[in-house]
């Protein structure tokens, strides 16, 4: 393990320093929609196939039929029903930056609403994460009648595993949090 200079944190995992990055990790933060590098793109960095399939997935499901904040309504979820701190702050930044308000960023976290196509979204997601894939019925009903297309869902499931993705590796790593993320309440 390494000592972060700036704490006495442990990394589980080499990072790429900062100061040493030749730009590419800046390019990919700023496709991100990141301000600054985050420590799970400099952590992430280590394994470049890794990072390849990460870019990948992400550059093709912002391309795809979801809005961003439905992207973010999705994130928000998996990170909270996986415990995820670094991601659940990673994503509110991101969802503000979508365009959802802070009640509706909590609703989310909550696999809540007040929008009853976004309430099918969410409960839709909380089945597929908690139940790893086996959904009932009732819950694929849900979602068809609530208006998703065989697309939509489709990329539903590629949004939680992406989400899952991150989640797993920065729970893995115990990604010391950013200092310009906010910090999720204690």
């Amino acid at each position: 393990m390494q000592t972060n200079r700036k704490s006495n944190l442990m990394w589980r995992l080499t990072p790429v320093d900062a100061g040493q990055s030749t730009g590419k990790i800046e390019a990919i933060a700023g496709l991100l929609g990141l301000d600054g590098i985050p420590n799970f793109l400099r952590l992430l960095a280590r394994s470049p196939a890794s990072m390849n399939a990460f870019l990948q997935a992400e550059a093709a499901l912002a391309h795809g039929e979801l809005a961003p904040h439905q992207r973010e309504e999705i994130a928000l979820l998996v990170a909270e029903i996986n415990g995820s701190s670094y991601c659940r702050a990673l994503h509110e930044r991101s969802a503000r930056q979508a365009g959802l308000t802070e009640g509706q960023i909590q609703l989310s976290r909550e696999a809540s609403a007040s929008e009853p196509k976004t309430l099918a979204l969410l409960h839709f997601v909380q089945a597929i994460v908690l139940q790893r894939g086996e959904v009932s019925n009732d819950d694929f009903s849900a979602i068809r009648k609530a208006g998703f297309s065989d697309s939509e869902i489709i990329e539903i499931v590629a949004n939680i595993a992406t989400n899952i993705f991150t989640n797993y590796f920065n729970l893995l790593a115990q990604t010391e949090p950013d200092c310009s993320l906010p910090q999720p309440p204690q």
